[in-house]
C-alpha cells in the first residue's frame, strides 16, 4: 500500500493530465476510418464522461462501424468504473448516451492494473493520450500484448532507448499530424512562463510544440515518396568528425545523389518512407567520443552528439542536435 501511495504521489507531481481537444482528435482520426470497421476500440487513459476521445467515437460509432467502444476511468486511491457502448440498447433506432453501460471496477482503472489488462486483451485498437511520464511503460505494454494503437506522444520519445528500436524495425511510425498542440489542464496546475494561458472562462491551457501521433496502423502517408532535388557537395554537406556520415540539417535538403549515411533531424520521421530509406541508428548511441578524435585541451560544447568542424564559430567544432542516421535505398 505504501508503495502504491508513493507512486500515485509521484505521478500526480509529474502533471500528466493533458486533455486533448476534439478538433485535434478529429483531424488525425479521419485518416484511419477503414481500420475501425468491426473493431473493439479501447481508450484506457481517459475520463470517459469528459474525454474527447470517447466523444469522438460515440458520435461516429455507426459511421465508423465499430463493434464496441470501451473506456476506463482512473481514480488515485479507490475503485473506479468503465463505460461500454456496443449497440442500440434501448431500441430507439440510434446509438447515443442512452446506450452507454457503466460498470464498476474492483481496481482503480490504472492501465497497468490486472483488471484493465484483461480489458486490453479484448481490444483490437487502443486510442488515447497516455501519460507522458509513463510513455515507455505504456508502449511496452501495447507491444507485449500485440495491440494496434494510435496514441499521442512527444517527438522526443524517438530518443528513448526502449522506443527507438521499434521505429528502426518499422513496428511503430509517426501518424499524420506533428507540431504544436494545445491541451486543457486541471485548475490545480501552476502557471508557467511560456506555453501557458487561461481563457475567458477560467480554463487553464498548456501547449507543446513537439507533439505527434504514433501508430502501428498502416496509412498511405508512410508510402509516399519524398521528392529529393538537392545535389551533394562536400561543402554543402560536411562530414561528422566522430561518425562516418554527412550532416543534413533539414529533411528537405536530403541530397538525391548521395548513397552513404546521413544524419537528419528527428522531424524526418514525419516524411519517413521505409521503402525509400533505411534507418540505421540514433546519434546518442552512434556518436564516438570526441576525445578520441581531437587533440587534448580543445574546448568543445558538452554532450555526446555528432560534431562537425566549425569555420567561423565560437568553437573549433560545432555540436549538432539529435540526429537520426539514414541511408537511401536504391530503387
Amino acid at each position: 500500500m505504501a508503495k502504491n501511495e508513493s507512486l500515485n504521489r509521484a505521478n500526480k507531481a509529474k502533471q500528466d493530465e493533458f486533455y486533448t481537444q476534439l478538433n485535434d482528435i478529429s483531424r488525425e482520426l479521419a485518416h484511419y476510418a477503414s481500420h475501425f470497421r468491426g473493431a473493439v476500440v479501447f481508450c484506457n487513459c481517459d475520463d470517459p464522461e469528459t474525454s474527447n476521445f470517447w466523444k469522438y467515437f460515440e458520435l461516429n460509432f455507426t459511421f465508423l462501424g465499430l463493434k464496441k467502444l470501451i473506456a476506463t476511468h482512473y481514480e488515485t486511491d479507490r475503485p473506479s468504473y468503465k463505460l461500454e457502448l456496443l449497440r442500440d440498447m434501448n431500441g430507439d433506432g440510434k446509438i447515443d448516451k442512452l446506450d452507454i453501460v457503466k460498470t464498476p471496477l474492483k481496481q482503480n482503472g490504472d492501465f497497468r492494473s490486472p483488471e484493465c489488462v484483461e480489458i486490453l486483451k479484448e481490444a483490437d485498437i487502443v486510442v488515447t493520450n497516455p501519460p507522458f511520464s509513463l510513455f515507455r511503460e505504456y508502449v511496452a505494454q501495447l507491444m507485449e500484448y500485440g495491440k494496434k494503437f494510435l496514441i499521442i506522444g512527444s517527438q522526443n520519445a524517438v530518443s528513448y532507448k526502449e522506443f527507438f528500436p521499434l521505429i528502426c524495425a518499422n513496428e511503430v511510425w509517426q501518424g499524420y499530424y506533428a507540431g504544436d498542440m494545445a491541451f486543457t489542464v486541471p485548475a490545480s496546475y501552476e502557471p508557467k512562463e511560456t506555453r501557458y494561458w487561461v481563457d475567458e472562462n477560467g480554463q487553464k491551457w498548456r501547449s507543446m510544440g513537439n507533439v505527434c501521433w504514433f501508430t502501428n496502423l498502416d496509412i498511405p502517408k508512410r508510402h509516399e515518396e519524398l521528392l529529393l532535388f538537392r545535389t551533394y557537395t562536400p561543402e554543402a554537406y560536411p562530414a561528422y568528425v566522430n561518425y562516418p556520415a554527412i550532416e543534413v540539417s533539414k529533411t528537405a535538403d536530403i541530397p538525391c545523389d548521395y548513397d552513404g549515411e546521413m544524419g537528419v533531424p528527428i522531424t524526418f520521421l514525419d516524411k519517413y518512407n521505409p521503402e525509400q530509406f533505411k534507418i540505421l541508428g540514433f546519434s546518442l548511441t552512434l556518436a564516438g567520443l570526441m576525445s578520441d578524435f581531437v587533440e587534448k585541451g580543445t574546448y568543445l560544447p558538452g554532450g555526446k552528439r555528432f560534431y562537425i568542424a566549425e569555420q567561423n564559430g565560437k568553437y573549433r567544432y560545432k555540436r549538432c542536435y539529435d540526429r537520426i542516421v539514414i541511408k537511401r535505398k536504391k530503387g
